[in-house]
């Protein structure tokens, strides 16, 4: 496993996140990002706090160009050069938005980022309709009984969750990992 600088801190990571996500559900969705990648990381052999940061800082240019897709992790590309952020990550990140910049993903961390940026979504959807509305009380066969349902959390890319497939992760495998993931930071997520 490879335990190196990546040329920013997590404390760092989080305050550029900050200044740059002024919307807390934004704010909330790449913590959540990042707690899924931290936990995803020892399956692949990774670092986790690799895998975290790439999480914590992958939609850093949201609001610049979520009408721009075509732009989106470009403008984060830039930003995250100018404070020496390692090149790993930054490649990561860029291939979350694969379809749009024309790339193809081949690596474990560039399925592995797309499908639990995706999945977050799905699991604070399913999370919105129990009556607790905690994450704890979220089940993985709810969430993958929601994914079947069209109709619910319509803008969740189903096929970007399924790429957990791709690295050799079952749907069960991934949803339960996601979801204890996001219930160990359920605090920060308000869920």
């Amino acid at each position: 496993m490879d335990t190196r600088d990546w040329g920013i801190s997590r404390d760092d990571a989080a305050a550029l996140m900050e200044q740059h996500l002024e919307a807390d559900n934004m704010r909330k969705h790449c913590l959540a990002s990042e707690a899924i990648m931290r936990a995803l990381a020892p399956r692949f052999d990774a670092d986790p706090e690799m895998w975290g940061l790439t999480g914590l800082l992958h939609d850093l240019d949201y609001n610049e160009t979520r009408d721009a897709m075509d732009r989106h992790t470009l403008v984060t590309e830039t930003i995250l050069r100018e404070h020496g952020v390692a090149e790993e990550i930054i490649d990561a990140i860029k291939y979350h938005n694969a379809e749009n910049l024309g790339l193809t993903r081949s690596k474990p961390i560039h399925f592995a980022l797309t499908a639990a940026e995706t999945i977050t979504g799905m699991i604070v959807a399913t999370t919105l309709v129990y009556p607790d509305k905690k994450v704890a009380s979220v089940k993985p066969n709810s969430v993958k009984k929601r994914m079947k349902a069209r109709e619910f959390a319509r803008s969740v890319n189903r096929d970007h969750i399924r790429l957990c497939e791709e690295i050799g992760m079952s749907l069960d495998e991934f949803v339960t990992i996601s979801l204890e993931a996001m219930t160990a930071i359920s605090d920060q997520l308000g869920l």
